[in-house]
């Protein structure tokens, strides 16, 4: 390959970044598992951590050069048994999915069942079975039943998930894990009500926080820890406002083995620079958590009743919609999710397609599912309030169920972000949240 060859892949490259960046400032983003970070959090990701290995924990580690980098680890672990208040933590975890491995081979055995959220539920595919290439199942070799689930509440059925737990003790095959949490969250799951039926039967009880976790560390969710819950997993850039990464918080009783399924049992080098984001994202929820949660929550209820009030069919409203970030609407009185999500990309409205708990029964697919769901925790991020949450809804609707031209939809989304360019709710604030930083010919 000639220089001009490859100069030609190195420029294409840093040109669809560019683009991305000025698309993604001319739309709304409503992925629910999803955030933009503060620029404090962004200059922790292009620092030289990003170029070093620190495999062990500090003061134990496998390279030298770590001075900083443990000094920036242990308060990393500080901040989040602060937030959390836990009695341990580790930052390591590159994701969600690895943290929910790391506590299937600390506390589990293949063959061993484990209790879960079907898919079509709001369950994620780190919990999944084999037979899907789940997590849980493929990797490592869990025996997944799931937790039977209330289709109206849209939460976990407490009475049927006693009697399943009662039915495998009886079989002789119990669970030696019980997972809580999922990727389609509205409402807290009900932790109290079942932790001291799941210990009973000797399972730990984790709680995968991944979309919920910066509305756990403001209080406004619901407190896994303080429930009955032994551990909680999380990722670190949903409603928890970091870079792509995992964590873990626990009881100082689950330490050891947690520590050594993080390493060597599931990680190598921990993206080090990711790791001082996690920090610096966690003193942010810290100091404005309690607000930016409180707003996350008021402008889900708002998109959702808006939603509600153009004719979409929001789910969950025998609870009131929802209780986190994320709305969930079933579509397929308009067409099916993956058409609409086309749809509304095409408007610069940015939402994932996503299976209904009764999809499979429709004869639904994944990829053309009878559902979106959105989240609002990245427009909160910028400013946007009730009111905006009204006029977002009002664009959907003028897409879906309207039927106008998505191109000329697009228009009027451009015209209206160009009011919310700001980040808030961290230390250091920007004025184009999504400016792109050209860092050639700095250096």
């Amino acid at each position: 390959m000639s220089i001009e060859e490859a100069r030609g892949y190195y420029e294409k490259v840093l040109d669809l970044l560019e683009a991305h960046h000025k698309w993604f400032s001319e739309s709304l983003s409503l992925i629910a598992s999803e955030n933009v970070t503060s620029p404090a959090v962004r200059e922790a990701l292009i620092t030289d951590l990003g170029h070093r290995y620190a495999e062990g924990t500090p003061g134990e580690r496998v390279y030298a050069g770590c001075r900083y980098i443990d000094q920036i680890e242990l308060l990393t672990n500080e901040l989040a048994m602060k937030v959390f208040r836990s009695e341990f933590a580790d930052s390591r975890p590159i994701s969600g999915v690895n943290a929910n491995l790391i506590v299937y081979t600390a506390f589990t055995q293949p063959g061993d069942v484990m209790l879960a959220m079907r898919i079509p539920a709001g369950g994620h595919t780190s919990m999944g079975p084999k037979k899907i290439g789940g997590t849980a199942g493929a990797v490592r070799g869990l025996e997944v039943r799931y937790l039977p689930f209330d289709e109206e509440a849209m939460n976990i059925d407490v009475d049927e998930t006693i009697k399943l737990v009662r039915s495998l003790e009886k079989e002789g095959n119990p669970p030696k894990l019980a997972m809580f949490g999922g990727s389609v969250f509205l409402f807290p799951h009900p932790v109290k009500e079942l932790a001291d039926v799941f210990h009973e039967a000797g399972a730990l009880v984790t709680y995968d926080a991944a979309h919920v976790a910066g509305l756990i560390a403001a209080g406004k969710f619901q407190d896994p820890l303080r429930e009955g819950a032994d551990i909680m997993t999380m990722s670190t850039h949903k409603t928890l406002p970091g870079p792509q990464g995992g964590l873990i918080v626990s009881y100082a009783r689950y330490k050891e083995p947690l520590l050594k399924a993080v390493f060597p049992g599931n990680t190598s080098n921990t993206h080090l620079h990711h790791i001082a984001g996690k920090a610096i994202a966690l003193a942010e929820i810290m100091a404005f958590g309690e607000e930016y949660a409180s707003q996350i929550i008021r402008n889900a209820k708002a998109l959702a009743q808006a939603l509600y009030e153009r004719g979409f069919n929001v789910i969950g409203e025998k609870g009131g919609f929802t209780e986190s970030h994320q709305v969930v609407i079933d579509v397929s009185n308009y067409g099916l999710g993956g058409d609409l999500e086309r749809k509304l990309e095409d408007a610069n409205i940015i939402v994932n397609r996503n299976l209904l708990p009764w999809d499979i029964r429709r004869g639904l697919h994944y990829q053309n599912p009878g559902g979106l769901r959105l989240g609002v925790q990245e427009v909160t991020r910028l400013m946007m309030g009730p009111s905006e949450m009204e006029y977002i809804a009002e664009l959907m609707a003028r897409v879906i169920i309207k039927g106008e031209s998505p191109e000329r939809v697009r228009q009027d989304v451009i015209e209206f972000r160009k009011q919310y360019r700001k980040i808030r709710y961290c230390f250091d604030s920007a004025e184009d949240a999504y400016r792109y930083i050209k860092l050639r010919g700095f250096f």
